[in-house]
């Protein structure tokens, strides 16, 4: 889940609970034959590490958490009766930006990495979404509709101040992320189809200079395809999107958006990617709208390790920063 609606609904989220009807039963999914769950490693794929935050309902409303690579030492850090959603660690790996209505409508907030003091960033009476930190942690990038009803991507200083337009158009965006040089700006253009009202019928991956100019289209494919983020090289790209059936997967593909491989390749859902810190594994949410968690993939065995088995929803985990 990418995006929400001021009601709190994602337009993304409505699109995939329509396109997906398989079910867990119990615990069991599924997925091929790299399937498992968290063990002592059997094989010469090394156990991923460090930290990840997620989102998560287990406590009744969306809230920000942080783990183990491994699944344990699960801690709830928003813990607001709001919605709290999105993470975006700072470079160094001390702060987590997020955003909540707490305040009424939609801002983006800073929490210290163990949840205490958290502060609202952007405090304007328009909604402010989904925000990424910049490599060098000097400036934000973040979608709002606060000048247009379309949503258009922004940066503002890392204090709040200094906001920049990025995006001037009539379509959607959503989701930047930055380049690990910091020049460049991934993110969404939702284009709306003939009929289309929900904008969600098409996204395609952009690019673009970090000041705005020099948009360039990176994905020309059929259905929703969103979430993009540059491995840490930044020789390679992954994001989600529907495969040729149809059924949400994780790809990776060139910097320079070719070669899209499908790496998931599952009966699952399969969205919001993360690359760990040393780009050998991505963490992602899988499920149905029965059930959603978190899992990692190992990039190149494809091996994959559930983190989590909640009855509610667990997904869009990031990686935290400088750690192997």
């Amino acid at each position: 889940m990418d995006t929400l609606r001021a009601n709190g609904v994602s337009i993304s989220d409505i699109k995939r609970t329509f396109l997906f009807t398989v079910v867990f039963s119990g615990i069991l999914l599924v997925c091929g034959s790299g399937c498992m769950t968290l063990s002592p490693d059997q094989s010469n794929t090394e156990n991923p590490a460090g930290t990840l935050s997620f989102l998560t309902t287990r406590d009744g409303n969306f809230e920000v958490y942080s783990m183990d690579a491994s699944g344990q030492n699960v801690r709830n850090l928003t813990n607001n009766t709001a919605l709290d959603f999105w993470s975006s660690w700072s470079p160094d790996g001390s702060q987590i930006l997020f955003y909540s209505n707490r305040d009424g409508n939609n801002d983006i907030y800073v929490m210290e990495a163990d949840g205490s003091r958290q502060r609202n960033l952007s405090n304007h009476p328009s909604h402010d979404y989904l925000p990424a930190w910049s490599p060098d942690g000097t400036r934000i990038a973040f979608t709002s509709d606060r000048d247009h009803k379309s949503r258009e991507i922004y940066t503002m200083d890392a204090g709040g101040s200094g906001i920049a337009r990025l995006t001037v158009n009539e379509e959607f965006e959503e989701v930047p992320t930055w380049s690990p040089d910091g020049k460049m700006i991934l993110f969404t253009r939702q284009i709306a189809e003939p009929g289309d009202t929900s904008h969600a019928a098409n996204g395609e991956i952009f690019i673009m200079d970090a000041d705005g100019k020099n948009e360039k289209r990176l994905t020309v494919k059929k259905g929703f395809d969103s979430g993009a983020k540059f491995s840490p090289d930044g020789k390679r790209i992954a994001f989600y999107g529907p495969a040729e059936d149809k059924n949400f997967e994780i790809f990776i593909m060139d910097s320079g958006g070719g070669n899209a491989v499908n790496v998931t390749d599952d009966i699952s859902e399969d969205y919001s990617p993360s690359w760990s810190s040393d780009g050998k594994w991505i963490a992602y949410t899988s499920g149905t709208p029965a059930q959603y968690d978190v899992w990692v993939i190992h990039v190149e065995s494809r091996k994959k390790i559930r983190l989590t088995n909640g009855p509610k929803r667990n997904e869009t985990p990031v990686w935290r920063p400088q750690e192997q």
